[in-house]
């Protein structure tokens, strides 16, 4: 079964797009690099701001024709090849691509608001394609939509990316249960939380070194940290020049670290695709 990895967080400013975007195209190279029979990774931004989509297609006008928003507004029988028609390559490899955002999925919660099944939209088409990945990537916006529903009901793993600064085990925890609550309201029993990813960390700040400290040595969420991102000014100019971090500078602390995590996440893959 492909891994459908959504990351999510109900707070801004986390390193969501960021991670899902570096994190997608380094599956597809450590793939690569494997000799691996599929290397191929869809990566699909829900969030209306669109930037996974700007920064991995170099767009962000995607419309009612060409976009996600376009999937979920499809007749039910044809969103499957809808979603394949929208589906657009990533200027940053041959194998990553992108079922982009639009500015009109502000709306689109409006516009399925009571309408029957809406939370599947995403994840009925997508079910019928997904095969023809080796992973599925979905970015979320920061709040626990529709939209967000959608990512997540699509999904069979979900990560957290945190700072530090909101490593409060409370807050965490809450995160966490949201996700459990979707998955069991929904009947969604796939889904499971596979990691806390705490991004931005800078150990010369002693609040960051004290609760990631808390954090490993709790007994739940201990187990759940996936890596940790270091604070890099590589990330600023590499969204800047519309790159990933890799191509930008390989050899920067965020890269290096954001490889470990492509590491850990592909021989996941490997075991539970076994």
């Amino acid at each position: 079964m492909t891994r459908i990895f959504v990351f999510t967080n109900h707070k801004g400013g986390v390193g969501k797009s960021t991670s899902a975007t570096n994190i997608a195209l380094g599956i597809t190279q450590v793939l690569k690099r494997a000799n691996a029979s599929n290397c191929r990774v869809l990566l699909v931004d829900t969030d209306s701001q669109g930037h996974a989509s700007l920064v991995t297609t170099g767009r962000k006008d995607y419309g009612a024709d060409d976009s996600l928003y376009t999937v979920l507004m499809a007749d039910r029988q044809n969103a499957p090849q809808t979603l394949m028609n929208c589906i657009v390559p990533s200027q940053w490899d041959e194998d990553l691509h992108v079922l982009p955002a639009s500015p009109m999925l502000e709306g689109a919660e409006r516009e399925l608001m009571g309408v029957a099944g809406a939370p599947y939209r995403l994840a009925d088409p997508l079910s019928k394609i997904a095969g023809q990945y080796a992973a599925v990537v979905i970015d979320t916006r920061p709040s626990f939509s529709l939209m967000t529903e959608m990512g997540l009901l699509a999904a069979t793993d979900a990560i957290v990316p945190v700072e530090p600064r909101y490593l409060e085990t409370v807050g965490l925890t809450s995160v966490i249960q949201k996700i459990n609550d979707i998955r069991d309201g929904w009947r969604h029993p796939n889904l499971r939380v596979s990691g806390l990813l705490i991004t931005k960390m800078d150990t010369r700040v002693r609040g960051h070194n004290h609760l990631l400290a808390e954090i490993k040595s709790h007994p739940l969420l201990g187990k759940l940290v996936l890596g940790v991102i270091p604070v890099n000014e590589a990330v600023s100019y590499a969204h800047h020049n519309h790159q990933s971090l890799f191509t930008y500078d390989p050899r920067s602390s965020a890269s290096k670290a954001y490889i470990q995590v492509v590491g850990s996440l592909v021989r996941y893959m490997t075991k539970v695709g076994a």
